[in-house]
C-alpha cells in the first residue's frame, strides 16, 4: 500500500512536469527570442528555471509537509515575448532581478502584498489577457502559410481537450512534430548535450525596468502566485504564504543573472499534485514535492538539448503549440475581465492598449494598460462619488 502510494505521487510529479513544460517552453523560447538572446543564453534560461523549480519545490514541500508546487511564470513569459523595444537581453535580466526583488519586497513589506490584491481583479486580468492575446493571434497568423501543419492541430486540440485536458498541450506537441517531420519541415536534430550556465550581467534600462520589469512582477503575482495560493487553500492546506515569497523569490534572483525569469506557485500543474489522485491521504501529497523536484532537475541539466530539440521545429509548430496552451487561459482571463459592468470600460481599455503593443516613451503596453484602465477606473469611481 505504501509502495503504491509513492508510485501515486510520483506519477502525479511526472504529469505536472510533463504537461508545465510541453505546452508552455515554445512560450519561453518565444520570450528568449524576442530580447536577443543567443542560443546558450536561452539554453541557460531555461536551465535556471529548471533549478529554481526544483530547488523552491524541493525546500517548500519538505519544509511544509505540503504539496507546495512551483513553476516558471508562463504569463510572464508571454509578456517577455509580447513586449517590444528590449534594448538587449542584459537589459531583459535586469527587469528579471527587478521582479524578483519586488516579489521579495512584499514578502517583506506586507503592505505591498495587500496593495497588490487591491488591484481590480477585471483590471489585472485584462492586463493578462492582452498579453496572451498576441501569443494566441500569432497562432492564426501561421495559417495562410501553413495551413496543412497548423489547422490539423487546432482540430486536434478541440478534440483532444475533451477526453485528457492535463496532457492536450503535449499531446498537440508530439502530434505536431510528426506531422511536421512528416511534412520535410523539421531541421536536423542536434546531438544530446548537458546544459551549461551562462552568467549575464544585468544592464539597469529605466524604460525596461518600468516597462518590463513591473509588469513581470504583476502579472506573476497576480496570475500565478495568487491563483497557485488558492490551489492550496481549495485542497485543504493553510500555505504560509510569507516563506514562499521568500523563497521563489530568492530562487528567481538567483538565476536571474543565468536569464531565468520570475519562478513561482503553479496552478494547473499544481492541482495534479495537490488533489486525491495524487494520494488519498492530504497529509502524504507533499512527496510529490521531492519527485517533482527530480523532474525538473533533469530540465535543467538538458536544458540545452531541450532548447536544441524545439529550435529544430518550424515556427508554425511552436506558434501553435503555444497558442493552443493559452487559449484556455485567454479566455478565463477575458471572462474575468469583462464579467463585471461595473469596471467593464476600464478593463477593456486596459485589454485594448495591452493588446496594442504600443511602446510610449521606451516603455512597454502591459504597463501602458495598466495605467489606462486605473486612470479610466479612477475617473470613473471620481464621478460617481460627486453624483
Amino acid at each position: 500500500m505504501k509502495s503504491t502510494g509513492l508510485i501515486s505521487v510520483a506519477a502525479a510529479a511526472l504529469v505536472a512536469t510533463i504537461a508545465g513544460v510541453g505546452g508552455t517552453l515554445p512560450v519561453v523560447l518565444a520570450a528568449a527570442q524576442a530580447v536577443g538572446a543567443t542560443p546558450d543564453q536561452a539554453s541557460s534560461w531555461v536551465s535556471g528555471l529548471g533549478l529554481a523549480t526544483a530547488a523552491s519545490a524541493l525546500l517548500l514541500s519538505v519544509r511544509y509537509r505540503m504539496p507546495i508546487i512551483t513553476a516558471w511564470s508562463t504569463p510572464g513569459a508571454a509578456l517577455i515575448a509580447s513586449t517590444a523595444g528590449v534594448p538587449n537581453f542584459a537589459a531583459a535580466v535586469g527587469a528579471f532581478v527587478l521582479a524578483a526583488l519586488l516579489i521579495l519586497l512584499t514578502a517583506a513589506v506586507r503592505p505591498i502584498g495587500r496593495l497588490i490584491e487591491k488591484i481590480p481583479a477585471s483590471i489585472a486580468a485584462a492586463m493578462l489577457a492582452g498579453i496572451l492575446l498576441r501569443l494566441v493571434m500569432a497562432m492564426v497568423e501561421h495559417v495562410p502559410t501553413s495551413p496543412l501543419l497548423v489547422l490539423p492541430l487546432i482540430a486536434l486540440f478541440l478534440v483532444a481537450r475533451a477526453f485528457f485536458p492535463a496532457l492536450v498541450s503535449l499531446i498537440v506537441l508530439v502530434a505536431g512534430a510528426s506531422l511536421a517531420w512528416s511534412l520535410g519541415l523539421v531541421k536536423p536534430l542536434p546531438p544530446i548535450g548537458l546544459s551549461t550556465l551562462v552568467v549575464t550581467a544585468p544592464v539597469w534600462d529605466i524604460a525596461t525596468l518600468i516597462g518590463l520589469g513591473v509588469p513581470l512582477y504583476l502579472v506573476t503575482m497576480a496570475s500565478q502566485n495568487l491563483p497557485g495560493f488558492a490551489v492550496l487553500r481549495g485542497s485543504g492546506y493553510q500555505p504560509p504564504t510569507q516563506p514562499i515569497l521568500v523563497v521563489t523569490g530568492a530562487a528567481s534572483l538567483g538565476t536571474a543573472f543565468l536569464g531565468a525569469h520570475t519562478s513561482n506557485l503553479a496552478a494547473i500543474s499544481a492541482a495534479l499534485c495537490t488533489g486525491p489522485d495524487a494520494h488519498p491521504d492530504p497529509a502524504q501529497r507533499w512527496k510529490a514535492g521531492p519527485f517533482y523536484a527530480i523532474f525538473w532537475g533533469l530540465i535543467a541539466l538538458f536544458g540545452a538539448s531541450l532548447v536544441g530539440l524545439f529550435g529544430a521545429l518550424p515556427p508554425a509548430l511552436l506558434a501553435t503549440v503555444a497558442g493552443t496552451a493559452l487559449l484556455g487561459s485567454t479566455a478565463g482571463a477575458l471572462g474575468i475581465a469583462l464579467a463585471g459592468d461595473q469596471d467593464r470600460l476600464a478593463a477593456a481599455g486596459t485589454l485594448a492598449v495591452t493588446v496594442s503593443g504600443v511602446t510610449l516613451m521606451g516603455v512597454g503596453s502591459a504597463f501602458w494598460g495598466l495605467v489606462f484602465g486605473l486612470l479610466i477606473l479612477g475617473i470613473d469611481r471620481l464621478t460617481k462619488a460627486r453624483r
